[in-house]
């Protein structure tokens, strides 16, 4: 697999480059934003995946990350200092695939590469028989991949839309966290429950419906479907 390292750091490029081409990767090392955009124009080298580090000396890390999602569809995973709820939302919403905070296992990050990766493959190949989900407010276009409430469009992450179509598919069934990690995230590591946490937050918050998503505590999620 490609995978395009944006990472300003010349050591710390060169360690994880070391890492992951010994597990396989074809590692390119792009320095600052402006060369992992370069890297990533319509028509140039494919990439598996994008590791994007936010401390960038010529531009946000965050900015970055919007700019990746408007030219291209490859998986994105953040890496940050942050770990305040709020910095990983704001990242989600601009479109990354998941996070890893520093300092981080070296297994661990391998651990999400693989997990981005195969979902990511799993849907380009995936080919839904239904083609509309509605509850009350709430529309999910599943060929699409599009949602709205009250007919105004709602963004969402990859991530983000496959959470809100599974449990979307089953109103108010309780889905255990093991297994919405494995379906969402096609994982069954558990390093992998802290972003099904976040990613939950995320969707409330988008839709503007923080009761539509239920919590069941020591189980897992569940959707309440709107009266209207």
């Amino acid at each position: 697999m490609r995978l395009l390292l944006v990472e300003d750091d010349n050591h710390v490029a060169a360690a994880l480059s070391a890492v992951l081409a010994r597990h396989g990767f074809d590692v390119t090392h792009a320095r600052s934003g402006e060369e992992a955009l370069q890297a990533l124009v319509p028509g140039g080298e494919g990439f598996g995946v994008v590791l994007l580090d936010l401390g960038l000396p010529d531009q946000d890390g965050y900015e970055v990350c919007g700019k990746i999602r408007k030219r291209t569809s490859t998986p994105v995973i953040m890496v940050t200092a942050r770990s305040d709820v709020r910095s990983r939302i704001h990242g989600l919403n601009l479109g990354a695939d998941d996070y890893v905070v520093k300092p981080y296992d070296t297994g661990e990050l391998l651990a999400r590469i693989h997990a981005v990766s195969r979902r990511n493959v799993q849907e380009e190949a995936t080919v839904s028989t239904e083609t509309e989900l509605r509850l009350g407010s709430v529309r999910i276009e599943l060929p699409t991949r599009q949602v709205s409430v009250n007919g105004a469009a709602v963004q969402l992450t990859r991530k983000e839309f496959d959470l809100l179509a599974l449990l979307a598919q089953r109103p108010g069934v309780v889905f255990r966290r093991e297994q919405i990690i494995s379906e969402v995230w096609r994982t069954s590591w558990e390093g992998t429950g802290r972003t099904l946490e976040v990613h939950v937050a995320s969707l409330r918050a988008k839709l503007r419906m923080p009761a539509l998503i239920e919590t069941v505590r020591g189980v897992g999620y569940r959707l309440v479907a709107p009266t209207a």
